[in-house]
């Protein structure tokens, strides 16, 4: 009876013991129920990792479905599930980062919740260099705006070479300039039909933004102490800039805007807000009386409503 009792108490403690082993590992985790050092006959404390590839090979091999001679799939299928477990603790245990978080696994079984974040984490992350795939988006989009670029200003040029007006203006400004006048003259076209450029790209932009950034702040400071510290007046350059601030103009847009265009900007005093509400709403009542006795502004809304998604030509005629 006593030697009975002692039986189930010893099977007791070994079952408990067993148990205890298994504490904090998850059947969905590394090598499951099971732990990958010992799954390839490793010591954790003597670890060497340039043997790591051959006890793999051996265990591999060993376990191999291919070694199993027999018609049993219960045999089969609990040999390919030992493979299966071999490979896991081959690729949790090669990998410096990944050994890292299951040595913390192992080492901290309560922390679940964070084991589970480590463990999907990395799963989840993509295999490939995130910086390789911004690099080849900016690339590609630096590829498409050149070539649109490029494509743009040659349907200008070749809309421009059918108008006798827009081809003289071309060669009387060439003339003017004392070049000679070539069979094919060079339009200055301005906007977004000007000719092409890589530094319109957005990958030159990414390269001097730090630089673009740094003239930035020297004006940022510079701006700040001449006309709000000091109180200076501002110059012709600032007027400018206040202008093409109100009117939510880009430098580049703005500078394709003609000189008399600034001019008669200056002499309107744009630069003062008021002044600008002021100019902008006359205009605005202009345009709208010019749209509503133009016999071509008439034509081109019922054109545009009978086309409706189609444009019209970026180049028009004067009356």
């Amino acid at each position: 009876m006593l030697s009975q009792t002692i039986l189930t108490l010893f099977l007791g403690l070994a079952y408990l013991s067993q148990q205890v082993e298994s504490v904090g590992f998850a059947e969905e985790l590394y090598c499951g129920l099971e732990n990958c050092y010992d799954v390839l006959e490793i010591d954790r404390g003597e670890f060497d990792k340039q043997k790591l590839s051959k006890l793999y090979r051996t265990a591999a091999k060993k376990h191999h479905p291919d070694r199993v001679r027999t018609s049993d799939p219960e045999v089969k299928a609990e040999a390919e599930k030992k493979f299966r477990l071999i490979a896991t603790a081959y690729e949790t245990l090669k990998d410096d980062e990944v050994r890292e978080e299951y040595n913390y696994y192992l080492d901290h079984p309560e922390e679940r919740f964070y084991n589970y974040y480590q463990y999907y984490r990395r799963r989840a992350a993509p295999k490939v260099d995130l910086r390789l795939v911004i690099l080849g988006t900016i690339a590609a989009i630096s590829v498409f705006q050149y070539w649109s670029a490029k494509s743009k200003y040659a349907e200008a040029l070749s809309y421009a070479l059918t108008v006798g007006k827009f081809r003289n203006q071309a060669i009387a400004e060439g003339v003017q300039r004392g070049k000679k006048v070539a069979s094919t003259p060079k339009f200055p076209f301005r906007g977004g039909y000007k000719r092409e450029s890589i530094y319109d790209t957005l990958i030159w932009q990414c390269i001097v933004l730090p630089l673009n950034t740094y003239h930035y702040i020297i004006w940022y400071i510079k701006w700040t102490m001449k006309y709000t510290v000091r109180r200076e007046e501002y110059d012709e350059e600032a007027k400018l800039y206040l202008i093409r601030k109100h009117m939510g103009m880009g430098e580049n847009q703005f500078n394709c805007l003609s000189d008399a265009e600034h001019y008669e900007f200056l002499d309107e005093e744009l630069w003062v807000k008021a002044n600008y509400d002021e100019w902008k709403k006359l205009k605005d009542q202009e345009e709208r009386e010019k749209l509503a006795k133009s016999g071509k502004y008439k034509r081109y809304k019922r054109w545009l409503k009978n086309n409706e998604g189609s444009t019209i030509s970026f180049l028009d005629e004067e009356d």
